[in-house]
């Protein structure tokens, strides 16, 4: 009876040992995820607060009068007074066709020869 004991209680020992695992890793992994959601969150708002910087300078760069004179160019092509406006219109080409080449001369070399000799390779015939 004792070897039924003994393996009763290592039985016991492992459901302690495993609820205790159960306890213990549980939350910890947990804990690590929320720290990293936390670690997360710090970055993006990091990232919105530099964000916020660059468009709080945007909106002080726009109402200068540099800025809006270099928009109403740029924008809607408007120029100020005693100067000369400009249209630059692009102008679709077709691109040139492929050059074809001729088709090969399947002609024997002596044929090729003859007609050298006799002219009738420049007459394309």
């Amino acid at each position: 009876m004792s070897g039924r004991r003994l393996s009763g209680l290592g039985v016991l020992v492992l459901l302690v040992a495993l609820a205790a695992t159960v306890v213990v890793v549980f939350p910890f992994r947990q804990i690590i995820a929320a720290d990293r959601q936390v670690e997360l969150t710090k970055e993006k708002l990091d990232a919105l607060v530099g964000e916020n910087a660059r468009l709080d300078k945007a909106v002080a760069r726009l109402q200068t009068d540099e800025e809006i004179a270099r928009l109403a160019r740029e924008r809607f092509g408007l120029v100020q007074e005693g100067e000369v406006g400009y249209v630059v219109e692009w102008v679709d080409v077709e691109p040139a066709p492929e050059p074809t080449l001729p088709p090969p001369d399947d002609r024997r070399w002596w044929e090729r020869v003859w007609d050298f000799v006799s002219g009738r390779d420049g007459a394309g015939g």
